[in-house]
């Protein structure tokens, strides 16, 4: 079992608030509100940026080259991923300029603030436990949504998002993600520790659903 897997298991019930919320089903289903979606791609946009900037802080903590690399390669993929945002956000006429211009939502506000002070605050184990419920998350209910009916994807609206996230691409930067982190705890982590580790990525899990929850409730 890897520190995620530890992870995931110290704080099962806030994990499955995030990964099984009703906007990850509904989203599965292809009967999310367009409302709740778009509301939650142009915050995600702003989330994005902000996480951008945690990675750009992972590089400014971290103490070896691979590290440094590793904080890069995080960067990239950021960065390529709002790409998708701005291509779906462009089918309601929406620009990257416009996306960027709007207001961040508390929840927004919320979850990137609490991973930048993570990282300001703590090491970079801190910050990297903070990051993996959205990097590795991601993956995961990517991969479940395309496991329950791979043929229903196409008739999907959202099928484009779960795809991108199921993707053999995105599925390599989380696996990256879990190694990365692994290599932390493998360094600095006691047991001690676990238990403040498995607290942030708890709390790191609720802030994903309240995340989920500002989308539903926009519609």
């Amino acid at each position: 079992m890897d520190i995620f897997e530890r992870l995931k298991a110290a704080a099962v019930a806030d994990w499955r608030s995030y990964v099984d919320h009703d906007f990850v089903r509904r989203l599965g289903a292809g009967t999310l509100p367009e409302a709740a979606f778009r509301t939650y791609l142009v915050q995600d946009y702003l989330f994005l940026i902000q996480f951008a900037r945690a990675y750009a802080l992972a590089s400014y903590k971290s103490r070896t080259l691979a590290d440094i690399r590793a904080a890069q390669s995080g960067l990239a993929a950021i960065l390529a991923e709002t790409d998708l945002h701005v291509r779906l956000c462009g089918r309601w006429g929406l620009t990257a300029a416009e996306i960027e211009a709007a207001p961040e939502h508390q929840a927004t506000v919320a979850y990137t603030r609490f991973v930048l002070d993570c990282g300001a605050a703590g090491d970079l184990l801190d910050l990297h436990v903070a990051l993996a419920p959205c990097v590795v998350g991601y993956a995961e209910i990517g991969r479940a949504l395309v496991a329950q009916d791979p043929a229903a994807l196409d008739a999907n609206p959202y099928g484009e998002w779960i795809q991108e996230y199921a993707s053999e691409g995105y599925q390599e930067v989380a696996a990256a993600a879990r190694r990365h982190l692994d290599d932390l705890a493998a360094r600095s982590m006691t047991e001690r520790r676990f238990t403040e580790l498995a607290a942030l990525f708890a709390k790191a899990s609720r802030l994903e659903a309240d995340f989920w929850q500002m989308g539903l409730d926009a519609a």
